[in-house]
């Protein structure tokens, strides 16, 4: 691709779009449902079995754990619900403080609130738009200080109880690096992999660095239940509690309703869990097509004066959502402006927490790169195509 005046950009990249999705509006990601879905869904229905309690639950949760190579999986009803009941299973108690990103979604700080503690903002690495290691360990060192083996906050006397880092985009931050600074403080880490079905740091599927992590299955993430979420672990005890927790804390009877502490009412039910079996037979062969579009979309932008975001080396990414990185807030808003109007999705990155009304007064370490991706991130279209289980046009 020639190089772009900036005025040239947006018309350049709505051009390159319809290309790969054709005409008509172009979403920034749907949902495919080219495989046994229908199939699974009635045959569901058949068996009467369409709530929390049903095979494909267990199907679907053994799916995941053999995809991802966690040994345990806990469906839930969402992504959120999963990552509350992952907080409290670390250990995150009311008045506790929870290391996280700002530039992340709402869904990461909302967990964290339910289960009653308050975040702290560590800001993320530009390449990876993750949590940074480098910044974690520069305010763990100036901050943060072990008593009788758990890490407190020096300034606010609170216990520093987890540290939740996402996978933004599906893109692999640091994780290694991230859990090796957190095991020095004994603070364990919650993976936020809502995003990253299908992505590696190195070998390793994401979500399997931590104590615990959590998946988004909502219906614009790579594969959909609808709704629905998993806590994924290696700990059999921690994933008995999940599952005990996340059906109402129940003491398992044939007919006694004994209920032994506060539980939720956050299963999956029977019904998108089929819809998620059906989803997992095609995963490997959405992820490639995407993989053919993130290629084409780098093609495209190579030479043009605008950063394609790429994972960094020895990562794999599922390429969920792509992204670019434009000048300033200035051309990004423009661009937004024009592809919108002209029938092809765009977005910005998420607000950054710290801005938001709730979270306005909580502890933060400058976010520098938050703040600047926040004024430069935009992510493109990125379904897979329309009859994409073919090949691609042209």
């Amino acid at each position: 691709m020639s190089q772009h005046p900036n005025s040239r950009i947006a018309a350049d990249v709505v051009a390159f779009v319809r290309s790969i999705y054709g005409d008509g509006f172009v979403p920034l990601h749907r949902p495919v449902f080219e495989g046994d879905e229908r199939k699974y869904l009635i045959d569901c229905i058949d068996s009467n079995f369409v709530s929390s309690v049903g095979a494909k639950v267990t199907e679907f949760e053994q799916q995941i754990a053999a995809f991802t190579g966690a040994k345990y999986a806990i469906a839930t009803v969402n992504g959120t619900a999963a990552l509350h009941v992952a907080l409290q299973l670390a250990g995150v108690q009311r008045g506790d403080e929870v290391l996280c990103q700002a530039l992340t979604f709402i869904a990461t700080c909302s967990a964290l609130t339910y289960a009653g503690a308050v975040p702290v903002f560590i800001d993320v690495d530009r390449d990876t738009l993750g949590l940074s290691p480098d910044a974690l360990r520069r305010w763990l060192s100036a901050h943060a200080e072990l008593r009788d083996g758990q890490a407190y906050n020096r300034a606010t006397g609170k216990r520093i109880a987890a540290c939740v880092p996402m996978h933004t985009f599906g893109f692999p931050l640091r994780i290694a690096e991230v859990v090796a600074v957190c095991g020095e403080y004994a603070i364990p880490v919650v993976e936020d992999a809502a995003e990253s079905l299908g992505s590696y740091a190195g070998t390793q599927h994401t979500g399997t660095f931590g104590k615990l992590a959590t998946l988004s299955f909502n219906g614009n993430k790579v594969i959909t239940t609808g709704g629905g979420g998993m806590i994924v672990t290696d700990d059999e005890a921690l994933a008995q509690r999940a599952k005990h927790l996340t059906t109402t804390a129940k003491i398992p009877h044939p007919y006694e309703f004994v209920h032994d502490e506060v539980g939720y009412n956050y299963r999956l039910p029977n019904l998108n869990a089929a819809l998620g079996c059906a989803q997992m037979g095609r995963l490997s062969e959405m992820l490639a097509i995407k993989t053919e579009v993130a290629r084409r979309y780098a093609e495209f932008f190579q030479g043009a004066g605008v950063r394609f975001v790429q994972p960094i080396s020895g990562a794999t990414a599922n390429r969920w959502l792509n992204a670019i990185m434009l000048e300033n807030e200035v051309q990004r808003d423009a661009f937004l402006e024009y592809t919108n109007a002209n029938g092809v999705m765009t977005r910005p990155v998420w607000r950054l927490m710290s801005r938001l009304e709730m979270f306005k007064n909580c502890q933060h370490d400058g976010l520098e790169n938050s703040y600047w991706l926040e004024a430069r991130v935009v992510n493109l279209p990125s379904s897979v195509p329309d009859g994409a289980m073919t090949p691609l046009r042209g």
